[in-house]
């Protein structure tokens, strides 16, 4: 299995440029073509009397939006080199509206974390929880900072789930190629929650996975995951995003909230 389109999001904050990266350098390894995609809206201006300080004022903004739109085209141009293919997609519109629809023919889009710490990445950023929705595609959140995902080793976050079940299917490029995958459950029913079945359908596709059920973490379900993950030398996570009833507010909805904020490696959601 593969991947023949990456859409990247364009933002004009620090960690745009290694998303990028990242992004391209994943495109290389799947022989993608790597779409980066930037939008932002014109600010309406304030109300006054006279309208021809209303009409130069949105010319002005106007102007202003096409200059970020330009300068993010212009990162993505320099960061993007390691791509086999490329193209670039961008308009004045919602960050968000434009990246669901320009995702319609992606196999995967790539999103920065968006933690309190992570500064602000201005007006052409789209928030991960709501593209996560919207966008019925695989979404990759990447942390500032990070340029590279190798993928060897990899973490199922293990939920009986139809949003977990979509992820790991969603996973499956990076999972076919992985030398290892740690399915892992969390919490008090973890032994019900059918992990062993998701290690045996993963080990149908050649892949290595074992199974690992932490029945009563000493932090939280996030936490844990993050800790696991580092403990076995893993550099990406898969898991189901924003589940239902009171699995959205006990695991997914909860962890998907606090990994979108905090994860310290990449992780790939589907919903």
């Amino acid at each position: 299995m593969t991947l023949s389109n990456i859409v990247v999001s364009l933002d004009l904050g620090d960690a745009a440029a290694d998303r990028v990266r990242l992004a391209a350098a994943l495109a290389e390894r799947f022989g993608a073509t790597l779409t980066g995609v930037a939008a932002r809206e014109i600010l309406a201006p304030v109300l006054a009397d006279d309208g021809l300080a209303i009409e130069r004022i949105f010319e002005e903004e106007e102007g202003l939006a096409r200059e970020q739109i330009a300068q993010a085209g212009t990162l993505f141009e320099r960061a993007a080199g390691a791509a086999p293919r490329t193209d670039w997609q961008a308009a004045l519109a919602a960050p968000l509206t434009f990246l669901v629809e320009r995702a319609r023919g992606a196999d995967l889009v790539v999103v920065g974390r968006q933690g309190p710490a992570d500064g602000d990445p201005g007006l052409l950023a789209v928030p991960s929880g709501a593209l996560l929705m919207a966008v019925g595609r695989p979404v990759l959140v990447a942390p500032p900072g990070l340029a590279h995902l190798s993928g060897k080793r990899i973490v199922v976050a293990w939920k009986e789930t139809r949003e977990a079940r979509r992820a790991v299917h969603d996973a499956l490029p990076f999972l076919t190629r992985a030398e290892r995958a740690f399915v892992v459950a969390v919490g008090p029913d973890a032994r019900h929650e059918g992990a062993e079945g998701t290690a045996a359908y993963l080990v149908g596709h050649g892949c290595e996975a074992t199974t690992h059920l932490l029945a009563r973490p000493a932090l939280g379900p996030a936490d844990a995951l993050l800790r696991f993950a580092e403990r076995e030398g893993a550099d990406l996570i898969v898991m189901g995003a924003y589940g239902h009833g009171r699995l959205r507010e006990w695991i997914f909805g909860g962890v998907t909230s606090e990994m979108l904020r905090t994860t310290s490696v990449c992780c790939l959601m589907s919903h």
